[in-house]
C-alpha cells in the first residue's frame, strides 16, 4: 500500500505533507512525500523563512518518483499545495502520466486555494485547478468557499451543495468532499463535513470548537487518502477520518495549543 503525496512541507507545525504523510504511515500506510515548498511554519506566525520551491527541482523529483516505479505500486495520488503555476503546470503533467501510466491509481485533489471568502494562491493555479487538475480526479476536498469558487454555485442548503457538485461531476470528477459546511439546517455549533457521491449526500457533522489550528483540511486528505489505500469504501473513509480530526482537535483544545496536537494519532474504530 503507497499513497503518493504532494503537497508543502514545513519545520514546525503540522500543514501540508508534514500533518499528511504521518498521519499515513500510522494508518499503516507508506508515503513518498513529495515538497511543493519547504518554509520554516505556515504563515500565521510573525515570520516564515523558506521558500515556494522551483519548478525545476519538483519537476526532478516527480521524475525521480517515475522511475523508482512507484506509480505502478501507488493506490492512491493526493495533489494539495502547489506553490506557483510553474508547480501547478508540471505537477498536472504528472498527474495525466500517472493516471495513463497506473489506471487503478486513484487520485485525490485537495484544491487547497483559499478559505474564508479569501483565495490564497499565486495566479495562475487557481486556472490549473479548475482546468486540468479537478477534471483528471476521481476525488475532490474542497472547503465550501473553494466549492462555491470552482463551481460558481452559492451554497446556502443541501441543494445548492448538490448543484455545486454536479458542476464538478460534469468537469469530470465525481466524487467530492466538501469540508467545514455550515448550511441553513446545520444544527447550531456544528460543522459538518459531507460526501456528495453521486447524487446521494452523506453528512458527517461534529462540534464546532472554538479553536481553528492550520492543517485539518491536509489532515483530512491524508487520512481519507490512506483509507482508500487500504481498501476501505468512501463513506467509510470519510467517516474514519473526520472521526481522527474530531479527537485530535479535542486534545488540541484541552492541550491550549496553537498547533494541532498530532501525535500520536487517535485511533478510531471501524464501525460495521
Amino acid at each position: 500500500m503507497l499513497v503518493i503525496s504532494i503537497q508543502s512541507q514545513v519545520v514546525h507545525g503540522h500543514v501540508g505533507n508534514s500533518a499528511a504523510a504521518y498521519a499515513i504511515q500510522a494508518e499503516g500506510v507508506n508515503v513518498a512525500a513529495v515538497p511543493t515548498t519547504l518554509l520554516s511554519n505556515h504563515p500565521r506566525y510573525p515570520s516564515l523563512r523558506g521558500r515556494v520551491l522551483e519548478t525545476e527541482l519538483v519537476a526532478d523529483l516527480l521524475k525521480g518518483v517515475e522511475e523508482r516505479g512507484l506509480v505502478d505500486e501507488a493506490a492512491v495520488l493526493v495533489t494539495g499545495y502547489l506553490g506557483s503555476p510553474g508547480n501547478a503546470a508540471v505537477i498536472a503533467d504528472f498527474v495525466e502520466r500517472a493516471r495513463t501510466r497506473n489506471a487503478k491509481l486513484v487520485y485525490l485533489c485537495d484544491p487547497v486555494i483559499g478559505d474564508d471568502g479569501r483565495v490564497y494562491v499565486a495566479d495562475g493555479i487557481l486556472d490549473v485547478v479548475r482546468h486540468r487538475l479537478l477534471p483528471a480526479a476521481n476525488l475532490t476536498t474542497p472547503n465550501q468557499f473553494e466549492l462555491e469558487l470552482l463551481s460558481g454555485v452559492t451554497i446556502a442548503d443541501a441543494q445548492g451543495l448538490s448543484a455545486a457538485c454536479a458542476v464538478l461531476a460534469g468537469a469530470g470528477c465525481t466524487d467530492v468532499v466538501a469540508t467545514g459546511c455550515t448550511l441553513a439546517d446545520t444544527a447550531a455549533g456544528r460543522v459538518e463535513t459531507i460526501l456528495c457521491a453521486g447524487e446521494r449526500l452523506s453528512r458527517f457533522a461534529t462540534l464546532r470548537l472554538p479553536i481553528r489550528p492550520y492543517g485539518t483540511g491536509d489532515l483530512l486528505t491524508g487520512l481519507i487518502a490512506a483509507h482508500l489505500a487500504k481498501g476501505e469504501a468512501m463513506e467509510s473513509a470519510v467517516r474514519l477520518a473526520v472521526d481522527t480530526i474530531f479527537a485530535v482537535l479535542v486534545r488540541t483544545q484541552e492541550a491550549g495549543s496553537a498547533e494541532m496536537r498530532l501525535v500520536p494519532l487517535p485511533r478510531t474504530p471501524r464501525k460495521p
